[in-house]
Order: structure tokens, then C-alpha cells, then sequence
């Protein structure tokens, strides 16, 4: 099936589409204005933008009213699938997008979906990438799943796409469906099957929004959850006849109470989870009843909680430490005098050179591994420091012209001879990527460097930055010129001196463990990819940032 945009009063070219934004809004007016700010501020035009008050009582309606580009509509408490069915019908756009009013969407998440939507006109919807961020959008996770076939059976064994933010829909797909308002949660993924099984549709990895995670979400109530998308799945086993999807549905099944019990098992043991005594007792039977294993380590690990101020005195320190490496308890502390330091217990690093001699440094586990995230940014015409081995390696054909910015006019593969701080000889407006990797800090006057970016990267270009956090100084070359240590919020603060808040992007790895072991000399290979994955925004080791110059 090959859709077409159908026309609109606006009489929009076909290139430019209107889209609309449905943002539904259920007293979460403390929210709401940065919602529809992430949608003013896309790079894309023309947009119109609908909040549907599901029977707010708190300041929803006032916040709404008071930003003109908006559109009101106000109904009574019916539930999220009625707002948006509400929302669907007040809207007049060829595409539309579903925007929680707690969650945002990134400035250039309309302008990329729109185009792939031209590019695929046979497809019903687009869906991509999004961040999980807390309350105070602290990024906590980046879901990037890949699907690029078979999307109805993919979405049999798991909902993929994870946010509805992220989705595009042509509007002609509502002209036979609504979202389904017996549903108190999971409405989406109901009708991402129910779209998939009859039409094509496309999924990409691009970030586009950021999905709030916070005590108030819907889906922080686990059991609730599992018994709804259980009853959503099922609704398609009757019209299943394919084999392979058969078994990507059973797999499902499982997929999803594997996904939910953890989530139980996780918020029982939590200390700072906050459970009724129903939803204590819910989760405790689901437990049991579908993964046993887990509910008797639960109830193991709850009794030596409350033995454990009596077991600290009569049961050897050793037992603890087992107890700890064999998970039974999450955290341990030895006794005063019993640590055992081992190899760590000396004055002098095993390693002066960041590990290099020990299966390579560390931080390069994180600084490639952003760099292979971002891969698909790094084309055009990309500016890297010193050589280009990252542009090569990640930017790959994408790449149409590498330069390489040296301070040393002898350096043989240089193409551009200069200071970051101050380039003259660059036109502004000139790269389509930055690779500015682990070079900050040794730059004595980096705002002017930072500001040197912003100048000479197109409008829409992007900067892929990293900076060390917990590190030794080099021994080196450059230990002469390694001026700064920057943390996460002091980085920020220096980017959005000269790029909009919105858009940039941090992220710190590392944990107290990586740090310890970078500081120490130990290389890469010495440690275990969950040692390394385990991320703990107090110990950093390494910071990102993902910048934008804006359109």
C-alpha cells in the first residue's frame, strides 16, 4: 500500500507536510510547559500543537492558554486512548505525533521523521530512538534497538519501540483506528500490532525524544502492567498462522513476565521504592507463581536483611563477603581492617601509561563506544584533532571530505594548520561534524576553542565531544599543557555559553571501580564488560557531549 499526503486548508507543499503534535495532559501541569516548549523549538515547520485536558484539576489549563500556539481542548476525565482519540480528531495535520506531557521531544525529532516518511511513502508509521531521563531529565538510558524486517513478528516478542513519542503517523491510518479506550495502559503498543500485522512500517535508531521516568508514570506500577500487555498480546494469537510468528509470540509471552518480574523482584528489594502492602503482596504472588527462583532469592535476602545487625556479630567476615560476590546481598562494607587491598596496595601506579601496555586504556572502551552511537552524525565534511583515525573508522563512506587540524605544520596528515581557539583561514559555516575527542582540557583558553566550533560547524552540524573526568595526568607530552578536569555540570555550563541548552546532550561513564582501576594503570582487557557498563554519575571517568549548532 503506497499512502499520499491528502491536502489541508493550509495548502502546505508536499515537501513540507503539517504535522500535528497531540500532547494529552492529565494534572501533569508541572510538566506541561517544557512539553510544548520541545515542540516550539523544533527545527521543522509547519507544526500545530493540540493539548487535550483529560479532566485536569491542576494548573494544565492555564499553562496551555497561555502559549498561543497552542491549541486547547478540554474534555472529562476518560483515560489516555480517549485524549488522544480526542486529540486525533481535533487535528488537521497529514502526520501526527503523540507527546506525553511529561516526556519532550528532541528539536530535530519531527524534521528527521517527516523526511523518512517522504523517502517511504509505502509505510503507515516511523518510530525511533529515545533517551530514558529522570525527573530532572538526567539521561539514565539510550534505547537504540535495531529492527529492520519482519516488524510485526519483532514486535511479537517485544514492544521495540518503548515510547509513542517517537512514532510518526500518517493520518490516514485513523480514518479505521482509534486507540483503544477499554485500555488503561499499553494502548500503544495494541495498535502498533494491530498496524504492523496489515502494513508496512519503518524503524530507525536516530534519538529523538526523552521519556521521563518518575513515581507518577503509569507504567511504574509493574503488576498492572504485565496483566494489561499480556491481554494485549493475546488479542493476537487467534489471528496468528504463520509458524515463526506463533513462536515469536510465545517467546513474547515469556519475554514480557521475564521483564516484569525483574522489574518486581527490583522495586522489592529497593530501599528506596515505596510500596503499599496489596502491591507488595501482588508482586510476592506473580513471583512465585511465574519465576520461583526469584521470589525464593527475595525471600532469602529479606531474612538476612533482618538478621544481618545480629549476623555482623556472631558470622565471620568471610561468609559476608561471599554472601556479597554470590549476590545474595547488593551491598557489602567489610569490617574496620578486614579489606583486602591485593594487588592495589602500593604507592606507585602498576601502569604510568593509561594502560596501554595492559590491553589499552580504559576510557576508550567509552569514548569509541559514543563514537559508534554516533556514527551515523559523523558524515559530510568532519574536522578531527590530531589524525583521523575516529572520522575513518565510524564516519566510513558517510564521509565526503576528512580534514585534520594540527597545531604543527610538519604534521605530515594535517590539512588545516592552526589553534583551535582562533582559526582565521576557516570560513565560518564550514564542517558538518567536529570530532573533538579527550582534547579540551589541554586547551589553557577553551572557551574561545569551544566558541571556534559554534562558528565554523553549518547550522544543523554537530559536535561529538569527550572529556576526561577521574584521571591520572599524563607523563607524557602532554603534561605540560593538561590544564582543566571538568565534570558534567561544568562541561555543560561552558557548551551552553555558546549552544542552546536543548541542544546538548552529556553523559557520563565510568564507576568507582573503572576509576580506581584507570588511576592504577589497568588496562581494558583487565576488566569485564559489566564492570565497565556499570555507570555511576559520581565516579566519572569519561564525559560526552552530543552538540547541535542550530538550523
Amino acid at each position: 500500500m503506497k499512502y499520499t499526503n491528502r491536502a489541508n486548508s493550509s495548502n502546505h507543499p508536499v515537501d513540507s507536510p503539517l504535522v500535528s503534535v497531540i500532547i494529552p495532559c492529565y494534572n501533569h501541569g508541572r510538566f506541561l510547559q517544557q512539553a510544548i516548549d520541545s515542540v516550539v523549538r523544533q527545527t521543522y515547520t509547519p507544526i500545530e500543537i493540540i493539548v487535550v485536558d483529560d479532566g485536569s484539576t491542576d494548573t494544565t489549563k492555564t499553562i496551555a492558554l497561555r502559549n498561543p500556539q497552542v491549541r486547547y481542548v478540554y474534555q472529562s476525565n476518560q483515560g489516555l486512548s480517549a485524549a488522544r482519540n480526542t486529540g486525533i480528531s481535533h487535528s488537521t495535520g497529514d502526520y501526527l505525533v503523540f507527546l506525553d506531557a511529561d516526556d519532550l521531544l528532541y528539536s530535530h525529532a519531527i524534521a528527521y521523521n517527516v523526511k523518512m516518511l517522504l523517502n517511504h511513502p509505502e509505510v503507515a508509521f516511523v518510530s525511533g530512538g529515545h533517551h530514558t531521563v529522570d525527573a530532572e531529565l538526567n539521561i539514565l538510558n539510550t534505547i537504540k534497538r535495531t529492527v529492520l524486517t519482519n516488524h510485526y513478528r519483532n514486535f511479537l516478542r517485544i514492544n521495540y519501540i518503548g515510547m509513542i513519542a517517537t512514532v510518526m503517523y500518517r493520518r490516514s491510518i485513523f480514518d479505521t483506528l482509534r486507540f483503544d479506550v477499554t485500555l488503561r495502559a499499553c494502548e500503544d503498543y495494541d495498535l502498533y500490532l494491530t498496524i504492523s500485522a496489515k502494513y508496512p512500517v519503518l524503524h530507525h535508531t536516530e534519538v529523538l525524544t526523552a521519556y521521563r521516568q518518575h513515581q507518577t508514570n503509569m507504567s511504574s506500577d509493574s503488576s498492572m502492567m504485565l496483566s494489561i500487555v499480556l491481554q494485549v498480546l493475546q488479542r493476537q494469537e487467534k489471528a496468528i498462522h504463520d509458524p515463526e510468528d506463533l513462536e515469536a509470540y510465545q517467546e513474547g509471552i515469556k519475554n514480557w513476565y521475564t521483564n516484569y518480574c525483574e522489574q518486581m523482584y527490583h522495586q522489592l528489594l529497593g530501599p528506596n521504592v515505596s510500596l503499599s502492602a496489596l502491591t507488595r503482596k501482588n508482586y510476592e504472588q506473580v513471583l512465585y507463581k511465574h519465576k520461583p527462583k526469584w521470589f525464593f532469592r527475595y525471600q532469602l535476602i529479606t531474612k538476612l536483611m533482618f538478621i544481618k545487625p545480629i549476623a555482623k556479630r556472631i558470622i565471620p567476615n568471610f561468609l559476608f563477603r561471599w554472601a556479597y560476590q554470590a549476590g545474595v546481598f547488593q551491598s557489602y562494607r567489610p569490617k574496620v581492617g578486614s579489606i583486602r587491598l591485593g594487588d592495589i596496595k602500593r604507592l606507585k601506579p602498576i601502569s604510568n601509561s593509561f594502560g596501554y601496555d595492559r590491553g589499552g586504556p580504559v576510557d576508550r572502551y567509552y569514548i569509541e563506544n559514543f563514537l559508534h552511537q554516533q556514527a551515523d552524525l559523523i558524515r559530510g565534511r568532519v574536522l578531527e584533532i590530531g589524525d583521523n583515525e575516529y572520522t575513518v573508522r565510524f564516519g566510513s563512506t558517510n564521509v565526503s571530505q576528512s580534514d585534520i587540524l594540527h597545531v604543527h605544520a610538519d604534521a605530515p596528515q594535517a590539512t588545516i594548520i592552526g589553534d583551535l581557539t582562533d582559526l582565521p583561514q576557516v570560513d565560518a559555516n564550514t564542517f558538518d561534524c567536529i570530532i573533538l575527542t579527550q582534547t579540551l582540557h589541554l586547551i589553557y583558553d577553551f572557551r574561545s576553542a569551544i566558541q571556534t566550533c559554534h562558528r565554523i560547524l553549518k547550522p544543523g552540524g554537530m559536535l561529538l565531544l569527550t572529556s576526561p573526568g577521574i584521571s591520572p595526568i599524563d607523563h607524557g607530552e602532554w603534561q605540560k599543557t593538561w590544564y582543566w578536569s571538568f565534570n558534567e555540570l561544568s562541561l555543560g555550563r561552558i557548551l551552553t555559553e555558546h549552544f542552546p541548552p536543548d541542544l546538548v546532550r552529556l553523559q557520563t561513564f565510568g564507576n568507582v571501580f573503572v576509576a580506581t582501576a584507570f588511576l592504577y594503570g589497568m588496562g581494558q582487557s583487565e576488566l569485564t564488560q559489566h564492570q565497565l557498563d556499570a555507570q555511576d554519575s559520581h565516579y566519572p571517568v569519561i564525559i560526552t557531549a552530543k552538540v547541535c549548532k542550530p538550523v
